[in-house]
């Protein structure tokens, strides 16, 4: 578990104006597997996965709809922030005009994701309070 997350998601789990979605190029028994291993996936209310499309630039719709579905409530693009270590993860948020917040804690550095252009570009999760000032002031 990277420093920070557990932190951040408890934090967004009870603030007032944050839901959260997990969209993943994962399939979704394969996500949950995952996430359940370390704790977390309880966290999310609902989610778009690789059992969606096989395309992740897909799976931004889906997780719009099952959030409206969820919540009763539309959730629009501008106010939507997708998180992710990968140039797709970019791309995919910026596909339905999505925030984009790229953590260099995979294999791609802070350079390298700078490059794709994210809302804002973090080296990792430690910083919570930089990370919610991004969150908050969007």
């Amino acid at each position: 578990m990277l420093p920070g997350i557990l932190e951040l998601l408890e934090i967004f789990r009870t603030h007032p104006h944050v839901v959260q979605g997990l969209l993943t190029g994962n399939v979704q028994r394969g996500a949950e597997v995952k996430l359940t291993h370390f704790k977390v996936w309880h966290y999310f209310e609902f989610g778009a996965y690789a059992d969606d499309s096989p395309s992740r630039n897909d799976l931004g719709p889906h997780a719009l709809r099952r959030a409206k579905e969820r919540h009763a409530m539309e959730f629009a693009p501008a106010n939507t922030f997708i998180i992710g270590d990968t140039p797709h993860d970019i791309e995919c948020g910026k596909v339905i005009g999505a925030r984009t917040i790229a953590v260099a804690t995979g294999k791609y550095s802070v350079e390298e994701l700078a490059g794709h252009q994210p809302t804002a570009i973090f080296q990792d999760f430690s910083d919570t309070t930089a990370f919610l000032r991004v969150i908050e002031n969007s």
